[in-house]
This record gives C-alpha cells, structure tokens and sequence, in this order.
C-alpha cells in the first residue's frame, strides 16, 4: 500500500512516536488504486469494507472525476499534518485537536473521499495518542502549578501570622501590604485551597491591625494628656515669670521644672513646641532677675572703697599684743560696727573684703586663746604646732608667689602677696603668744 504524503513541512517541538509518518497523497495516476469511475460517471472507493460508492461525477472524464474525490482526501490529510505539527510545537490545545481528529474521523466514516482510508486512520490513532501525552503533560504542569502556588502562598501565610505580634507598626505594615501584592500575583489553581489559606493570612493581618491600631490610640490618649498637663505647667509658668520675689520665683520654677520631667511625653514636634513656651517664660523669669540683681550690685559699688579703707585700719591692729588685748579688741569692735554700717558690696568683692578681715578675727582669737590656756602645759606645744603649720603656709605661698611672678601673672601675685601678709601677721601673733608662754 503506498503511503499518502503530507505537503506540511514543521520541525517537531515534541517527539512522536516512531510509526507516526504521514501518508502520502496519491498522485492523480495513483487514484485508481483507491477508487474507481463507472461509465455512469459513479466513483468508487475501495474501502476496506469492500467498494463503496461516494458520489457521481459527470462533468468531465472518469479521471478527473477521480481526482476530484482523491483531492478531498489530501484535504484530511493537511488537517491531520496541520494538527500533528501544532500539537508538537506546543501552538494549540488538546480540546481544539480532538475536535479537528473527530472532524477526520467523521469524515471517514461517510465515505465521502477517495483515499488510504487504513493509513489515515492509523494516523488519527496516532495523533490522539499526542493529545493524551499533551494532555497528562498539562495535568502534571498543572499539579506542579498548584504545588508551587500551594507552597508560596504558604510560606506567605506563615510569615504573616509570624508578625501578628509584632511591634514594629511601620515596618510590619509595609510588609504585610506586600505580601498581599505578592499574593495578587501567584497562579490561581484551588480556589477552595487558596480561601483557607487567605483566611488565615487575614486573620493575621487583622490581628495586627488591631493591635497597632490599639497602640496608637492608647498613645493618642497619652499624648493629649501630656499636652494637657504641659500646657497647664505653661501657664503656671508664664504667671510665675512676672514675680518680683527672686527666692519664691526660683523655687517656683524649680518646682516647675521637676513637673515638667515627671509629666507624660506626648510627639517629638509637640514636645518641641510646648518645651520653647516653657522655656521662654523661664527665660524672661531669670533674665529680669539678672537684671534686678545687676542693677542691686550696681547700687553697692560706692560701699568696695569705704570697706577697702576700712580693711586696712582692721589689719593695722595686728599683731595683737596679749599686753594690750583689750584696748586693741575694743578698737577692733568699733571698727567691726562701722564695718556692718556700711552694708554689703558687690559678691565679686565680698569674699575678699570679708577674708581681711576674719584673717584678723582669727588673730584675735588665737590670742585670747593663748590667753584663756597660757597656764595650760599644752598650750604652748599647740601655739609651736600652729606656728609651725603658719611658717610651713608661708613658705608655700612665697613659692608660689615666685612662681606667679616669673610666669607674669600679676593678679595671682597680688593675690599671694596679700595672703603673705595676713599669714605672716598671724604667725607673728602667734609667736608673739608662744613668747609669752614661755615667759
């Protein structure tokens, strides 16, 4: 039996099966094997059946009736060819070539051709063969599909549910709207598998959004209680700025403050905002305080040379002479009232003014110490120890005045030389004493 040819030429995408060669066509002069014309212009195929009759045909010679018939044959061959070489390169489903091998076969059936009925029948058997193997490729694509899709959306559903507890609300949000993008874009291949799986993903989600949303509301609360309570401090603040009591403003503000630490902290630009307020009231507080205590301090400048003169009368008591303690403590009192007449100066000239004249008063009291304890065996080991410690001070301060002097700091000179003075006047008095408890 001679093969029909296909005259479609394709490179197979897929392998077929190795008996699976198309026919070929018969040649015009190869009808005859198949069929033949009767007078009466009737054409018959040789079926393998036994001949059937097809059809009539007289309008021309018995051969072109013939190939009439034979033509219609070529024409299932070029579907069967046409739908072989779709199926290998992957370009038509399996539905779409069952309908065109059905349509052959039909057409096979009505004997309605003349052709290698046996060949062409073997090759749809052959491409139906294709369309299974097509078929259980695409049940295993879409099972591998449906796994892959299974697995992903998995992993996404754990990982969401990971972060339901989460604390990080930003971070987590942006997350959790990718993972929903993500979601968007896998296959959908089990609808009922994919709504569990959703199900559970939301409820994570959910979870979250309660809790951030929980969060964010009690941190609201806290906020507006914190603003609350810090604009009150504000307003007690800016009432407490007008005081003119300096000692019950200040421990107003310092009271203040500590209320401002212990109040609750609302948003960094509310807490920025409220603090400037806060401060600008404390400020305008202290500043007209320094201003009132500058203008306090100018007031007491005229008094620095008054107490400076006065400073070197007191000092010219010294030393004190046990002989003549009284007369000299009793000049030594009134100066000390005319010294308390004059008031206070300036804080940058007190502590000076006030160590001239303790360092007289000390004197004062070593002497009338020496002389309350002159019969007292210690005493006189106390006045050597204390005129002792008075020389060891002095020789450290003429140290450092040398020291001072060859560096050129002239003020810590002044400084150091009048403290020489002071100490030695001291240590005069208190040799002075000792002399006499020698005596």
């Amino acid at each position: 039996m001679t093969e029909i040819q296909s005259t479609t030429n394709s490179t197979p995408a897929m392998p077929t099966p190795a008996s699976l060669k198309p026919p070929v066509r018969p040649a015009i002069s190869q009808a005859s094997q198949w069929g033949r014309v009767s007078e009466d212009g009737t054409v018959f195929l040789n079926a393998p059946e036994g001949e059937v009759e097809v059809g009539q045909y007289a309008a021309g010679t018995p051969h072109e009736g013939l190939t009439f018939y034979a033509r219609k044959y070529d024409d299932l061959v070029v579907e069967i060819d046409v739908i072989q070489t779709r199926l290998t390169e992957g370009k038509t489903s399996a539905d779409a070539a069952v309908q065109v091998v059905k349509k052959v076969r039909d057409t096979l059936a009505k004997r309605s051709f003349v052709g290698d009925i046996a060949t062409l029948e073997a090759r749809c058997t052959e491409v139906e063969a294709l369309i299974e193997e097509k078929r259980a490729n695409e049940r295993a694509r879409k099972a591998a599909q449906k796994e892959n899709a299974r697995a992903a959306r998995l992993l996404l559903v754990e990982e969401a549910e990971k972060m339901s507890d989460s604390g990080s609300w930003k971070s987590t949000t942006e997350r959790y709207t990718a993972i929903v993008e993500e979601w968007k874009t896998l296959p959908r291949v089990d609808r009922s598998a994919e709504q569990e799986l959703w199900k559970r993903l939301s409820n994570a989600r959910t979870s979250f959004d309660k809790r951030r949303r929980a969060h964010f509301h009690e941190l609201d609360a806290v906020r507006k209680d914190a603003m609350s309570a810090k604009r009150d401090l504000i307003t007690r603040a800016q009432a407490a700025a007008g005081t003119t009591d300096a000692k019950a403003g200040i421990k107003k503000f310092k009271d203040l403050m500590e209320d401002w630490k212990r109040a609750p902290r609302g948003s960094r630009a509310d807490e920025d905002k409220l603090w400037k307020r806060f401060k600008a009231a404390q400020d305008e507080f202290y500043d007209k305080l320094k201003a009132s205590e500058a203008a306090e301090e100018e007031k007491l400048v005229p008094n620095v040379p008054l107490k400076e003169e006065l400073a070197v009368k007191i000092e010219a008591l010294l030393p004190v002479d046990l002989k003549n303690l009284k007369n000299q403590k009793s000049q030594f009192r009134e100066l000390q009232i005319a010294w308390e007449k004059i008031g206070e100066v300036p804080k940058k000239e007190r502590a000076k003014l006030d160590s001239r004249v303790k360092r007289v008063e000390d004197a004062f009291r070593v002497v009338e110490e020496t002389k309350w304890t002159k019969s007292n065996p210690e005493a006189l080991a106390r006045a050597e120890d204390t005129a002792n410690a008075f020389s060891d001070g002095l020789i450290k301060y003429e140290r450092q005045l040398e020291q001072a002097q060859a560096k050129g700091d002239t003020k810590t000179a002044a400084q150091l030389e009048e403290s020489i003075r002071s100490l030695r006047a001291l240590l005069g008095a208190v040799e002075s004493t000792a002399a006499d408890l020698n005596s």
